[in-house]
């Protein structure tokens, strides 16, 4: 029996998060999913990943990647290998065609690719614009807007205080 999430409140309630909500009413609508080929998705450094994923049997022009906008889209389509004459008494290494679909950060890209052992190995990094980083901001003080002399208190007539 699936459990589903009322998002409704976290709708209500929040300002810009819009993608994020989406993608948990995506993730709580999907049905069991596929779970080959077989990867992993590691974090290695502070802004970058690594997809690893087991492709045994398949080779770089049986492969394709994709990335658009924030979805990077894997997928792999072998040929049909009986026509290379060979007669299979077994066939254990799985070599159906598949798509696995991952859902990109804002400003994650795809560095590069290899292929290496049966492993795919695919790098990210998330790159934040430099408009979009944490600044400083300098503050101001009334002094320096007045070439550097103290501000003077004036009184409603125009008159500096008489010193006490």
């Amino acid at each position: 029996m699936a459990t589903r999430h009322d998002f409704a409140p976290l709708f209500r309630s929040s300002i810009g998060f819009d993608r994020m909500l989406d993608a948990l009413e995506a993730a709580s609508r999907l049905d069991t999913p596929d779970k080959w080929p077989p990867y992993d998705i590691v974090k290695t450094g502070e802004d970058d990943y690594r997809i690893d994923m087991a492709v045994a049997g398949f080779t770089e022009n049986d492969l394709t990647l994709t990335q658009d906008k924030n979805m990077l889209i894997v997928s792999g389509h072998r040929e049909d290998s009986d026509k290379d004459g060979n007669s299979y008494l077994y066939r254990g290494i799985a070599g159906r065609s598949f798509e696995r679909r991952f859902e990109l950060a804002d400003h994650v890209r795809v560095e590069g690719a290899s292929l290496s052992d049966g492993l795919l190995t695919v790098k990210l990094k998330r790159e934040i614009p430099e408009e979009l980083r944490p600044r400083r901001i300098e503050i101001a003080s009334q002094a320096s807007d007045k070439g550097g002399q103290p501000a003077q208190i004036t009184t409603s007539s125009g008159r500096e205080p008489a010193a006490a």
